[in-house]
């Protein structure tokens, strides 16, 4: 499984709940894409104060992210995140994280 981990650095949150439940209305619609969580960074050990806001997507595997990532319905959605944070694409941090199935 791969854990598609994405951080934003916002400057403007106004469209952020219309693209997170666009993100999540994907799941299912894009094969091998199979979970979709998201929330406030709490940043417990004060390390990443400058992305308030985050969220993981779940896949089957590289195939299945490799399909969302030339999702148009995803580039639409990742070009207004891009449009809410400092710097634009800058102000997006992303990591894929490979992990055993659970």
């Amino acid at each position: 499984m791969i854990r598609h981990v994405v951080m934003l650095n916002l400057a403007d949150d106004g469209d952020l709940a219309a693209v997170m439940q666009g993100l999540a209305k994907l799941v299912g619609q894009i094969d091998g894409y199979i979970g979709f969580e998201h929330g406030p960074n709490i940043d417990a050990e004060g390390k990443t104060p400058d992305y308030p806001y985050g969220f993981v997507c779940t896949f089957r595997d590289r195939a299945a992210l490799d399909a969302y990532a030339a999702d148009p319905r995803h580039q639409a959605l990742g070009g207004r995140l891009v449009a809410m944070c400092r710097g634009g694409g800058n102000g997006i941090m992303v990591i894929d994280l490979q992990v055993p199935a659970s």
